[in-house]
Formats: C-alpha cells, structure tokens, sequence
C-alpha cells in the first residue's frame, strides 16, 4: 500500500469520525473513488445514499430501529397464509372459507399469495443468474436469515416457494428494457446454469436468495412498480458491497441496510422503470434525448454521424441509464464508478455526463465504423477501464 492511498484513508477516517459528518467533504473525497478497506465504501455510501443521518450520534437507535422495520416486513410478507411460525409465538388458525387457498374472494390473503408468486418467479429467474461471471453471489452467506431459516418453516423460503409452485415464468416476463439480448462484458459466461445450482445444506442460504428477498419485500411495499426486470443489477452491486463488509457488525446486517439503500436509489430513479412516464421530464425518453443533446454541444461531428446513420438513443442509453451502467462493464468497475455516481448531488445529470464521455472515447472507431459495427460497439461496450472514462469526466 502506497503512502499516498495510505493518506488518503486516514482522510476519510478522520471526516468519518466527525461527530456530526461535512457531507460536503465527505462527497469531495469520495467523488475521485472510495477506499474499501476498513467498510470505508459501505459506510460511505450508506451516508452518501440518505440512509444514515449526518450525525453520527444517531447511528445506534436509527439502525436499530431499521433492522426492526424490515424485520416486520419479512414476519408480514414472507409468511405463508394459515402457517404459524412456533418460535414467533402463533398460534395455527383454523383453516376456514376466509383462509382457505380456493377462496374466490380477491381480497383473500391465499388470492394475494398466487399473485405474489407470479412476480417472486420473474425475481427468482433474474436474481439465479445475477453476476455469473462470479461466484459469490452462489455461494451461503454467513448471516443466513433465522426468521426465515426456521426448521419448522424451511418451506416458506422463497426458493421453495418457487419450486413447488406450477406457474411458468415465462408467462409473468416483466422485461421493461429496449434493445435485448446483447452481450455484456462478464456476462457472457453461463458458469452456473439454473438447473446445476450447488445444494446447500439445511439452515444455508445462498446470497442470490438474500437479494431475492430484498426484491420480493420491495415489490410487496411497492405495487405501482412492484418488480421490473433490471432491478436486479441495481441491488446486486449494493449488496455486495454491503456483504462484503470487513467490519462483521455491519456485515450481519446487509440485508437490512441493502433494502433500505435501495429503496431511496429507487426513489430518485424509479421514473426510468414506469413506462407510462417515458415521454414525460422525469422519464427515461427526455434522460435519453439528453445524451444527445450532450455530445451535439461537446463533438458536433460524431453526433451527426450517428444521426445520419440513424442509431438512435434508446437503441443503447436505454440500458446504460436504467441499470447505472452496471452490466455494461464488470462488478470491481461498476462499483468504482458508482463511487463518483453516488458522491455527486445531482447524480443522474452525471450519469448522463458518463453516456456522453463514453461515447467520445471510442469516436473514432464510431466515425469509422458503419451502423452494425457502430451498433455492436455500443451494445458491448469496448473500453473496459472505468479510470479512462472518469478522467476523461474531469478534463
């Protein structure tokens, strides 16, 4: 380790000791990148995504009771209807005409459940697969979740709620996103095919399973949106920062803290995934055109190539917008470039900054190029080093 990396941790200490923390000293340092060691960058981006509060001295009775709070939403959402939990201190219900699974009634809570089970098929297909150019997400986590966990439950987990039910996910596809089918760096490696998962034992959950909780829960608190397919990309990132914590006291509690972070990421961003919003000034079409409008005013020359060769936006930023760039490269750089993401206030006109210079950096191969090259280029984006792309940002 350099002396100069080594400074520039001890700088972060020292605004992270700070009783009641400089956000904006804070945001500065992390703009040019966050250290890992430590849980520097998961406590960072707890502060920087408007989950912990500034003072510090709140810390202790916020996480408390937000642990507690999600921890009620996995007793409320997650358990099956007419199934008690013993160690929760229920007792069994009576199955009657009100609780019973072929009850006609749209309120009833067995009626809710089938219609749960035909969003948590299409979480369940897309988180299986998250990141499998590595293993992490597969393997068990090493806080596995007790509630759920319990021997006299271990049906209710989500993943053998998936397996017994007889509903096809391909008849639930929620795809929200334009262009598919392209390849993405990293992704293109099937090493863990959905019918060759590692069993894990009794009492394990893989940490796919966690992040498919995470989305269930919120889908469940959120019905407008419920769940689109991408939004596992965005969580995924966040979780394995969180789960990766070398601080143990908060790595017990990613989940939790994963949830919480990802909900106010999607309150800022959600208006990508409605698609009744997209013509709209806070839909993805404006943010798209916005791209655009960027490089005609910074490189005249390559826009109007791209316009003569009629690529249009959403034909790429669709996904690089959506989804914060995180398939368009590999999860050290997406993390790296969410640092700066995060860090900036008004993080979505930067995101559009990111398009942009992205774009310019491989100009000559795109004024070389005709529309299929230039087309796969900007579907499999070539340059793999996010450094390129961030200093480019700041020049």
């Amino acid at each position: 380790m350099s002396t100069a990396y080594r400074n520039r941790i001890q700088e972060f200490k020292v605004a992270l000791a700070e009783e009641k923390i400089n956000l904006k000293t804070l945001r500065e340092l992390c703009f040019n990148g966050i250290p890992f060691e430590g849980g520097i960058r998961a406590l960072c981006w707890k502060i920087l995504l408007n989950y912990l509060p500034v003072d510090q001295t709140q810390w202790e009775s916020f996480l408390k009771k937000q642990r507690e709070v999600y921890s009620q939403f996995l007793k409320e959402m997650i358990i099956q209807p007419g199934i008690a939990k013993a160690n929760l201190g229920l007792s069994r219900e009576d199955v009657t005409m009100e609780d019973h699974p072929l009850n006609p009634n749209p309120d009833s809570r067995w009626n809710t459940y089938f219609k749960d089970n035909e969003i948590l098929l299409q979480i369940d297909k897309d988180v299986r697969r998250l990141y499998p150019d590595m293993a992490f997400f597969q393997r068990p986590t090493e806080y596995p979740c007790q509630l759920i966990l319990d021997p006299q439950n271990d049906y209710e987990t989500l993943r053998r709620r998936v397996e017994q039910t007889t509903l096809k996910s391909q008849t639930v596809n929620c795809n929200r996103s334009g262009v598919t089918n392209v390849s993405s760096p990293g992704k293109a490696l099937n090493l863990y095919p959905s019918n060759e998962y590692e069993v894990l034992p009794n009492g394990s959950e893989a940490h796919w399973e966690v992040v498919e909780r995470i989305l269930f829960i919120y889908a469940k608190l959120n019905p407008g949106i419920a769940y689109v397919q991408g939004m596992n990309e965005i969580v995924g990132p966040i979780y394995y920062t969180f789960a990766t914590d070398p601080n143990s006291e908060w790595k017990e509690h990613a989940e939790a803290d994963t949830f919480f972070c990802f909900t106010n990421l999607m309150s800022e961003n959600r208006d990508n995934f409605i698609k009744s919003l997209d013509d709209s000034q806070c839909g993805i079409t404006y943010k798209m055109e916005s791209v655009y409008s960027m490089l005609k005013d910074k490189d005249m020359e390559l826009y109007l190539k791209l316009e003569e060769q009629n690529i249009k936006p959403q034909y790429f930023t669709f996904r690089w917008l959506t989804l914060l760039l995180s398939q368009e490269f590999l999860l050290p750089d997406v993390i790296r470039i969410w640092d700066t993401l995060f860090s900036d206030q008004d993080r979505f006109h930067f995101l559009i900054l990111v398009c942009c210079a992205m774009l310019i950096l491989i100009r000559d191969n795109l004024l070389a190029g005709d529309f299929t090259v230039n087309m796969r280029l900007l579907q499999d984006y070539p340059i793999s080093d996010v450094h390129t792309i961030l200093t480019k940002l700041l020049k």
